[in-house]
Protein backbone atom coordinates (compact mmCIF):
# COMPACT_ATOMS: atom_id res chain seq x y z
CA UNK A 1 0.00 0.00 0.00
CA UNK A 2 1.17 3.53 -0.76
CA UNK A 3 1.88 5.84 2.15
CA UNK A 4 1.51 8.99 0.08
CA UNK A 5 -0.14 11.80 2.01
CA UNK A 6 -3.03 13.58 0.29
CA UNK A 7 -2.08 16.94 -1.19
CA UNK A 8 -3.74 20.27 -0.55
CA UNK A 9 -5.70 20.03 -3.82
CA UNK A 10 -7.13 16.65 -2.79
CA UNK A 11 -7.99 17.92 0.70
CA UNK A 12 -9.91 20.76 -0.94
CA UNK A 13 -12.15 18.23 -2.68
CA UNK A 14 -12.72 16.49 0.67
CA UNK A 15 -13.70 19.78 2.32
CA UNK A 16 -15.99 20.67 -0.60
CA UNK A 17 -17.64 17.25 -0.43
CA UNK A 18 -18.17 17.67 3.31
CA UNK A 19 -19.73 21.10 2.82
CA UNK A 20 -22.00 19.74 0.10
CA UNK A 21 -23.16 16.84 2.29
CA UNK A 22 -23.84 19.17 5.22
CA UNK A 23 -25.78 21.55 2.96
CA UNK A 24 -27.94 18.74 1.56
CA UNK A 25 -28.63 17.38 5.06
CA UNK A 26 -29.55 20.87 6.30
CA UNK A 27 -31.89 21.44 3.37
CA UNK A 28 -33.61 18.08 3.81
CA UNK A 29 -34.13 18.59 7.55
CA UNK A 30 -34.87 22.34 7.85
CA UNK A 31 -36.05 23.04 4.31
CA UNK A 32 -35.17 26.03 2.13
CA UNK A 33 -36.03 29.52 3.32
CA UNK A 34 -37.22 32.15 0.82
CA UNK A 35 -37.35 29.62 -2.00
CA UNK A 36 -37.87 32.19 -4.75
CA UNK A 37 -34.71 34.09 -3.85
CA UNK A 38 -32.72 30.86 -3.59
CA UNK A 39 -33.97 29.67 -6.99
CA UNK A 40 -33.13 33.01 -8.62
CA UNK A 41 -29.55 32.88 -7.40
CA UNK A 42 -29.28 29.19 -8.32
CA UNK A 43 -30.40 29.91 -11.88
CA UNK A 44 -27.95 32.81 -12.29
CA UNK A 45 -25.06 30.75 -10.94
CA UNK A 46 -25.94 27.99 -13.43
CA UNK A 47 -26.11 30.46 -16.32
CA UNK A 48 -22.80 31.99 -15.25
CA UNK A 49 -21.23 28.54 -15.18
CA UNK A 50 -22.47 27.82 -18.70
CA UNK A 51 -21.15 31.17 -19.97
CA UNK A 52 -17.66 30.65 -18.58
CA UNK A 53 -14.85 29.76 -21.01
CA UNK A 54 -11.33 29.08 -19.78
CA UNK A 55 -9.50 32.34 -19.09
CA UNK A 56 -5.78 33.11 -19.58
CA UNK A 57 -3.45 31.24 -17.26
CA UNK A 58 -6.10 28.72 -16.16
CA UNK A 59 -7.86 31.37 -14.09
CA UNK A 60 -11.43 31.20 -12.81
CA UNK A 61 -13.39 29.62 -15.71
CA UNK A 62 -16.78 31.05 -14.66
CA UNK A 63 -16.32 34.45 -12.97
CA UNK A 64 -20.01 35.41 -13.29
CA UNK A 65 -21.05 32.29 -11.38
CA UNK A 66 -18.59 33.06 -8.60
CA UNK A 67 -19.65 36.72 -8.43
CA UNK A 68 -23.34 35.76 -8.09
CA UNK A 69 -22.56 33.13 -5.44
CA UNK A 70 -20.50 35.68 -3.52
CA UNK A 71 -23.39 38.15 -3.73
CA UNK A 72 -25.72 35.58 -2.17
CA UNK A 73 -23.20 34.96 0.64
CA UNK A 74 -23.06 38.72 1.34
CA UNK A 75 -26.79 39.38 0.89
CA UNK A 76 -28.43 41.20 3.80
CA UNK A 77 -31.84 42.81 3.41
CA UNK A 78 -33.50 42.24 0.03
CA UNK A 79 -35.47 45.25 -1.22
CA UNK A 80 -35.88 46.42 2.39
CA UNK A 81 -37.03 43.02 3.69
CA UNK A 82 -34.83 40.80 5.91
CA UNK A 83 -33.41 37.55 4.53
CA UNK A 84 -33.11 34.41 6.62
CA UNK A 85 -30.78 32.12 4.68
CA UNK A 86 -27.67 30.96 6.51
CA UNK A 87 -24.25 29.58 5.69
CA UNK A 88 -25.39 26.08 4.73
CA UNK A 89 -28.11 27.38 2.44
CA UNK A 90 -25.52 29.55 0.70
CA UNK A 91 -23.43 26.40 0.21
CA UNK A 92 -26.47 24.49 -1.08
CA UNK A 93 -27.39 27.20 -3.60
CA UNK A 94 -23.79 27.49 -4.80
CA UNK A 95 -23.48 23.72 -5.18
CA UNK A 96 -26.83 23.37 -6.95
CA UNK A 97 -26.17 26.22 -9.40
CA UNK A 98 -22.66 25.01 -10.18
CA UNK A 99 -23.88 21.43 -10.61
CA UNK A 100 -26.66 22.48 -12.99
CA UNK A 101 -24.22 24.55 -15.02
CA UNK A 102 -21.67 21.75 -15.24
CA UNK A 103 -24.43 19.32 -16.20
CA UNK A 104 -25.62 21.62 -18.98
CA UNK A 105 -22.03 22.00 -20.23
CA UNK A 106 -21.56 18.23 -20.25
CA UNK A 107 -24.83 17.68 -22.13
CA UNK A 108 -23.93 20.37 -24.67
CA UNK A 109 -20.48 18.90 -25.31
CA UNK A 110 -21.92 15.41 -25.65
CA UNK A 111 -24.52 16.60 -28.17
CA UNK A 112 -21.91 18.54 -30.14
CA UNK A 113 -19.54 15.57 -30.18
CA UNK A 114 -22.34 13.28 -31.40
CA UNK A 115 -23.30 15.74 -34.14
CA UNK A 116 -19.68 16.04 -35.32
CA UNK A 117 -19.03 12.31 -34.75
CA UNK A 118 -15.97 13.11 -32.66
CA UNK A 119 -14.93 12.18 -29.11
CA UNK A 120 -16.37 14.44 -26.43
CA UNK A 121 -13.91 16.95 -24.99
CA UNK A 122 -13.33 16.45 -21.25
CA UNK A 123 -15.28 18.65 -18.87
CA UNK A 124 -13.12 21.18 -17.05
CA UNK A 125 -13.82 23.55 -14.21
CA UNK A 126 -14.12 20.97 -11.42
CA UNK A 127 -11.19 22.45 -9.50
CA UNK A 128 -12.75 25.91 -9.71
CA UNK A 129 -16.15 24.53 -8.70
CA UNK A 130 -14.75 22.95 -5.52
CA UNK A 131 -12.82 26.12 -4.74
CA UNK A 132 -15.90 28.29 -5.32
CA UNK A 133 -17.97 26.23 -2.87
CA UNK A 134 -15.33 26.53 -0.15
CA UNK A 135 -14.55 30.26 -0.58
CA UNK A 136 -18.19 31.33 -0.91
CA UNK A 137 -19.05 29.33 2.21
CA UNK A 138 -16.14 31.00 3.98
CA UNK A 139 -17.51 34.44 3.02
CA UNK A 140 -20.97 33.44 4.25
CA UNK A 141 -19.47 32.18 7.51
CA UNK A 142 -17.89 35.57 8.09
CA UNK A 143 -20.96 37.65 7.19
CA UNK A 144 -24.20 35.74 7.79
CA UNK A 145 -23.81 35.19 11.57
CA UNK A 146 -23.22 38.93 12.03
CA UNK A 147 -26.28 39.76 9.91
CA UNK A 148 -28.56 37.22 11.60
CA UNK A 149 -27.44 38.46 15.05
CA UNK A 150 -28.42 42.01 14.10
CA UNK A 151 -24.89 43.39 14.35
CA UNK A 152 -24.99 44.85 10.83
CA UNK A 153 -28.25 46.68 11.58
CA UNK A 154 -26.40 48.92 14.02
CA UNK A 155 -23.69 49.84 11.49
CA UNK A 156 -23.89 53.10 9.52
CA UNK A 157 -23.85 52.89 5.74
CA UNK A 158 -20.09 53.41 5.19
CA UNK A 159 -19.21 50.91 7.94
CA UNK A 160 -21.60 48.33 6.45
CA UNK A 161 -19.99 48.77 3.03
CA UNK A 162 -16.51 48.47 4.55
CA UNK A 163 -17.57 45.23 6.27
CA UNK A 164 -18.78 43.76 2.98
CA UNK A 165 -15.60 44.87 1.21
CA UNK A 166 -13.45 43.33 3.92
CA UNK A 167 -15.26 40.01 3.79
CA UNK A 168 -15.09 39.96 -0.03
CA UNK A 169 -11.35 40.76 0.09
CA UNK A 170 -10.70 37.95 2.59
CA UNK A 171 -12.68 35.55 0.40
CA UNK A 172 -10.64 36.62 -2.64
CA UNK A 173 -7.36 36.07 -0.77
CA UNK A 174 -8.57 32.67 0.41
CA UNK A 175 -9.49 31.78 -3.15
CA UNK A 176 -5.98 32.77 -4.31
CA UNK A 177 -4.40 30.57 -1.63
CA UNK A 178 -6.50 27.57 -2.66
CA UNK A 179 -6.02 28.21 -6.38
CA UNK A 180 -2.25 28.30 -5.85
CA UNK A 181 -2.37 24.87 -4.19
CA UNK A 182 -4.35 23.50 -7.13
CA UNK A 183 -1.95 25.09 -9.62
CA UNK A 184 1.01 23.47 -7.84
CA UNK A 185 -0.61 20.05 -8.06
CA UNK A 186 -1.50 20.55 -11.73
CA UNK A 187 1.69 22.14 -13.11
CA UNK A 188 4.47 21.31 -10.66
CA UNK A 189 5.19 24.97 -9.87
CA UNK A 190 6.55 25.87 -6.47
CA UNK A 191 3.88 27.19 -4.15
CA UNK A 192 5.42 30.66 -3.80
CA UNK A 193 5.47 31.09 -7.60
CA UNK A 194 1.91 29.80 -7.95
CA UNK A 195 0.65 32.10 -5.19
CA UNK A 196 2.37 35.05 -6.87
CA UNK A 197 0.54 34.15 -10.10
CA UNK A 198 -2.82 34.01 -8.35
CA UNK A 199 -2.31 37.28 -6.49
CA UNK A 200 -1.44 38.99 -9.77
CA UNK A 201 -4.65 37.55 -11.24
CA UNK A 202 -6.61 39.46 -8.58
CA UNK A 203 -5.59 42.66 -10.35
CA UNK A 204 -7.39 41.51 -13.49
CA UNK A 205 -10.54 39.42 -13.74
CA UNK A 206 -10.30 38.60 -10.01
CA UNK A 207 -10.86 42.19 -8.90
CA UNK A 208 -13.76 42.57 -11.35
CA UNK A 209 -15.29 39.37 -9.99
CA UNK A 210 -15.03 40.48 -6.34
CA UNK A 211 -16.31 43.99 -7.09
CA UNK A 212 -19.28 42.58 -9.03
CA UNK A 213 -20.23 40.25 -6.17
CA UNK A 214 -19.99 43.10 -3.67
CA UNK A 215 -22.09 45.46 -5.81
CA UNK A 216 -24.70 42.80 -6.56
CA UNK A 217 -25.30 42.21 -2.86
CA UNK A 218 -25.71 45.94 -2.22
CA UNK A 219 -27.86 46.65 -5.30
CA UNK A 220 -30.10 43.64 -4.75
CA UNK A 221 -30.70 44.90 -1.22
CA UNK A 222 -31.94 48.22 -2.59
CA UNK A 223 -33.51 47.38 -5.98
CA UNK A 224 -34.44 43.70 -5.72
CA UNK A 225 -33.55 40.64 -7.77
CA UNK A 226 -33.86 42.37 -11.15
CA UNK A 227 -30.52 44.08 -10.42
CA UNK A 228 -28.68 40.74 -10.59
CA UNK A 229 -28.73 40.10 -14.38
CA UNK A 230 -28.38 43.80 -15.21
CA UNK A 231 -25.21 44.35 -13.21
CA UNK A 232 -23.61 41.09 -14.38
CA UNK A 233 -23.23 42.62 -17.85
CA UNK A 234 -19.94 44.51 -17.11
CA UNK A 235 -18.33 41.30 -15.89
CA UNK A 236 -19.55 39.48 -19.00
CA UNK A 237 -17.89 42.15 -21.14
CA UNK A 238 -14.64 41.79 -19.19
CA UNK A 239 -14.88 38.03 -19.64
CA UNK A 240 -15.27 38.50 -23.40
CA UNK A 241 -12.12 40.63 -23.51
CA UNK A 242 -10.19 37.92 -21.67
CA UNK A 243 -11.51 35.39 -24.17
CA UNK A 244 -9.99 37.49 -26.96
CA UNK A 245 -6.72 37.55 -25.01
CA UNK A 246 -6.77 33.73 -25.07
CA UNK A 247 -7.08 33.78 -28.86
CA UNK A 248 -4.24 36.31 -29.22
CA UNK A 249 -1.99 34.24 -26.96
CA UNK A 250 -2.73 31.09 -28.94
CA UNK A 251 -1.87 32.86 -32.20
CA UNK A 252 1.39 34.16 -30.71
CA UNK A 253 2.34 30.67 -29.59
CA UNK A 254 1.65 29.22 -33.04
CA UNK A 255 3.74 31.94 -34.70
CA UNK A 256 6.67 31.27 -32.38
CA UNK A 257 6.43 27.50 -32.98
CA UNK A 258 6.59 28.15 -36.73
CA UNK A 259 9.62 30.42 -36.41
CA UNK A 260 11.35 27.86 -34.22
CA UNK A 261 11.02 25.20 -36.95
CA UNK A 262 12.61 27.49 -39.55
CA UNK A 263 16.15 26.57 -38.44
CA UNK A 264 15.28 22.87 -38.59
CA UNK A 265 13.73 23.12 -42.05
CA UNK A 266 16.76 25.06 -43.31
CA UNK A 267 19.10 22.39 -41.92
CA UNK A 268 20.80 24.58 -39.31
CA UNK A 269 19.65 22.57 -36.28
CA UNK A 270 18.71 18.95 -35.65
CA UNK A 271 15.02 17.97 -35.75
CA UNK A 272 13.25 18.68 -32.44
CA UNK A 273 16.17 20.62 -30.96
CA UNK A 274 14.18 23.81 -30.23
CA UNK A 275 11.36 21.90 -28.55
CA UNK A 276 13.76 19.81 -26.46
CA UNK A 277 15.59 22.94 -25.29
CA UNK A 278 12.28 24.65 -24.47
CA UNK A 279 11.05 21.63 -22.48
CA UNK A 280 14.30 21.40 -20.53
CA UNK A 281 14.33 25.16 -19.91
CA UNK A 282 10.75 25.12 -18.59
CA UNK A 283 11.55 22.18 -16.30
CA UNK A 284 14.56 24.11 -14.97
CA UNK A 285 12.42 27.24 -14.56
CA UNK A 286 9.86 25.36 -12.49
CA UNK A 287 12.65 23.85 -10.41
CA UNK A 288 14.05 27.35 -9.77
CA UNK A 289 10.68 28.81 -8.77
CA UNK A 290 9.58 30.78 -11.84
CA UNK A 291 5.88 31.63 -12.16
CA UNK A 292 3.62 30.79 -15.09
CA UNK A 293 4.14 34.13 -16.88
CA UNK A 294 7.93 33.87 -16.57
CA UNK A 295 7.74 30.27 -17.81
CA UNK A 296 5.74 31.34 -20.86
CA UNK A 297 8.32 33.99 -21.77
CA UNK A 298 11.11 31.50 -21.10
CA UNK A 299 9.49 28.97 -23.44
CA UNK A 300 9.15 31.59 -26.19
CA UNK A 301 12.81 32.58 -25.88
CA UNK A 302 14.01 28.97 -25.75
CA UNK A 303 12.05 28.05 -28.86
CA UNK A 304 13.62 30.90 -30.83
CA UNK A 305 17.11 30.86 -29.32
CA UNK A 306 18.73 29.59 -32.55
CA UNK A 307 17.07 32.01 -34.99
CA UNK A 308 20.40 33.84 -35.34
CA UNK A 309 21.88 30.81 -37.09
CA UNK A 310 19.86 31.71 -40.19
CA UNK A 311 22.36 34.53 -40.77
CA UNK A 312 25.29 32.11 -41.09
CA UNK A 313 26.73 31.32 -44.53
CA UNK A 314 27.55 27.74 -43.50
CA UNK A 315 25.59 25.83 -40.86
CA UNK A 316 27.33 24.90 -37.62
CA UNK A 317 28.06 21.15 -37.65
CA UNK A 318 25.08 19.49 -36.02
CA UNK A 319 23.72 22.93 -35.10
CA UNK A 320 25.76 22.70 -31.88
CA UNK A 321 26.36 26.36 -31.05
CA UNK A 322 27.51 25.37 -27.55
CA UNK A 323 30.75 24.07 -29.10
CA UNK A 324 31.56 27.42 -30.74
CA UNK A 325 33.83 30.09 -29.18
CA UNK A 326 32.00 32.50 -26.88
CA UNK A 327 32.31 35.53 -29.22
CA UNK A 328 30.68 33.59 -32.05
CA UNK A 329 27.89 32.38 -29.76
CA UNK A 330 27.28 35.96 -28.64
CA UNK A 331 27.17 37.22 -32.22
CA UNK A 332 24.58 34.60 -33.18
CA UNK A 333 22.51 35.44 -30.09
CA UNK A 334 22.54 39.18 -30.89
CA UNK A 335 21.54 38.57 -34.52
CA UNK A 336 18.72 36.31 -33.39
CA UNK A 337 17.43 38.87 -30.89
CA UNK A 338 17.24 41.50 -33.63
CA UNK A 339 15.04 39.20 -35.72
CA UNK A 340 12.86 38.27 -32.73
CA UNK A 341 12.43 41.92 -31.79
CA UNK A 342 10.63 42.52 -35.10
CA UNK A 343 8.05 39.77 -34.45
CA UNK A 344 6.22 41.82 -31.79
CA UNK A 345 6.80 39.39 -28.91
CA UNK A 346 7.23 40.82 -25.38
CA UNK A 347 10.45 42.73 -24.81
CA UNK A 348 11.76 40.21 -22.27
CA UNK A 349 11.88 37.46 -24.91
CA UNK A 350 14.37 39.09 -27.28
CA UNK A 351 16.37 40.46 -24.36
CA UNK A 352 16.75 36.96 -22.95
CA UNK A 353 17.92 35.64 -26.32
CA UNK A 354 20.35 38.55 -26.80
CA UNK A 355 22.21 37.67 -23.60
CA UNK A 356 21.98 33.88 -23.50
CA UNK A 357 25.68 33.48 -24.47
CA UNK A 358 27.04 36.12 -22.08
CA UNK A 359 29.32 34.88 -19.27
CA UNK A 360 27.89 34.61 -15.77
CA UNK A 361 30.74 36.60 -14.25
CA UNK A 362 32.23 39.97 -15.07
CA UNK A 363 35.91 40.54 -15.90
CA UNK A 364 36.70 41.17 -12.21
CA UNK A 365 35.17 37.84 -11.19
CA UNK A 366 31.96 39.25 -9.71
CA UNK A 367 28.58 37.72 -10.58
CA UNK A 368 26.80 39.68 -13.32
CA UNK A 369 23.55 40.93 -11.72
CA UNK A 370 22.16 42.17 -15.04
CA UNK A 371 22.20 38.73 -16.71
CA UNK A 372 18.60 37.41 -16.73
CA UNK A 373 17.99 34.06 -15.06
CA UNK A 374 16.11 32.96 -18.19
CA UNK A 375 19.23 33.56 -20.33
CA UNK A 376 21.32 31.43 -17.96
CA UNK A 377 18.69 28.68 -18.05
CA UNK A 378 18.46 28.62 -21.85
CA UNK A 379 22.25 28.47 -22.23
CA UNK A 380 22.45 25.42 -19.97
CA UNK A 381 19.46 23.72 -21.66
CA UNK A 382 20.87 24.38 -25.15
CA UNK A 383 24.38 23.21 -24.30
CA UNK A 384 23.04 20.10 -22.59
CA UNK A 385 21.02 19.13 -25.66
CA UNK A 386 23.92 19.94 -28.03
CA UNK A 387 26.30 17.75 -26.04
CA UNK A 388 23.81 14.88 -25.75
CA UNK A 389 23.15 14.97 -29.50
CA UNK A 390 26.88 15.08 -30.28
CA UNK A 391 27.55 12.17 -27.91
CA UNK A 392 24.79 10.10 -29.54
CA UNK A 393 26.10 10.83 -33.05
CA UNK A 394 29.77 10.26 -32.23
CA UNK A 395 30.04 7.96 -29.18
CA UNK A 396 33.50 7.83 -27.64
CA UNK A 397 34.82 5.63 -24.87
CA UNK A 398 35.56 7.57 -21.69
CA UNK A 399 33.72 10.70 -22.85
CA UNK A 400 32.36 12.91 -20.10
CA UNK A 401 28.66 12.97 -19.29
CA UNK A 402 27.08 16.18 -20.72
CA UNK A 403 26.39 17.53 -17.23
CA UNK A 404 29.95 16.80 -16.11
CA UNK A 405 31.21 18.56 -19.24
CA UNK A 406 29.15 21.65 -18.38
CA UNK A 407 30.42 21.66 -14.79
CA UNK A 408 33.95 22.18 -16.12
CA UNK A 409 32.86 25.69 -17.11
CA UNK A 410 30.63 26.29 -14.08
CA UNK A 411 30.75 29.80 -12.70
CA UNK A 412 31.91 31.44 -15.91
CA UNK A 413 29.94 30.19 -18.90
CA UNK A 414 27.27 28.25 -17.02
CA UNK A 415 25.48 29.20 -13.81
CA UNK A 416 26.22 26.66 -11.02
CA UNK A 417 22.71 27.18 -9.61
CA UNK A 418 21.14 26.16 -12.92
CA UNK A 419 23.52 23.20 -13.24
CA UNK A 420 22.51 22.01 -9.76
CA UNK A 421 18.85 22.25 -10.78
CA UNK A 422 19.62 20.19 -13.90
CA UNK A 423 21.34 17.57 -11.74
CA UNK A 424 18.28 17.36 -9.47
CA UNK A 425 16.00 16.90 -12.47
CA UNK A 426 18.28 14.15 -13.75
CA UNK A 427 18.25 12.30 -10.43
CA UNK A 428 14.46 12.48 -10.24
CA UNK A 429 14.20 11.23 -13.82
CA UNK A 430 16.44 8.26 -13.08
CA UNK A 431 14.41 7.40 -9.97
CA UNK A 432 11.15 7.60 -11.95
CA UNK A 433 12.60 5.35 -14.67
CA UNK A 434 13.66 2.77 -12.08
CA UNK A 435 10.20 2.81 -10.50
CA UNK A 436 8.54 2.31 -13.91
CA UNK A 437 10.91 -0.57 -14.66
CA UNK A 438 10.17 -2.19 -11.28
CA UNK A 439 6.42 -1.88 -11.85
Amino acid sequence: MSGRRPGAAELLYVVAAGLGAAAVLHGSVDGVTQTGVALAFTALIALGQCAGPALPGDREPAPVATAVALAYALLGPLHGLPTTHGVLQVAAVTMAGTGLGLGAQLAGRSALAAARKRPRTPLGGLDAAARRLVTVSFAALLFQPLYNAGVTDRLPGPAYGALLAGVAALAALGDAVLAAAQQCARTGLRYAAALDDQLHALLGIGSAQVATGLLLSLLAGEAGLWALPVFCVPLLLAQASFRRAVAVRATTGQTIETLARATEIAGYTTPGHARRVADTACALGRELGLGSRELTLLEYAALMHDIGQLSLVEPVPGGATALLPDPEQQRIARLGSEVIQRTGVPRQVWQQVARLADPCRLADGRHDPTLPLASRIIRVANAHDDLRTAAADRPRAGALDPLEHLRLDAGRGYDPVVLDALARLGRRGHRAARLRAAA
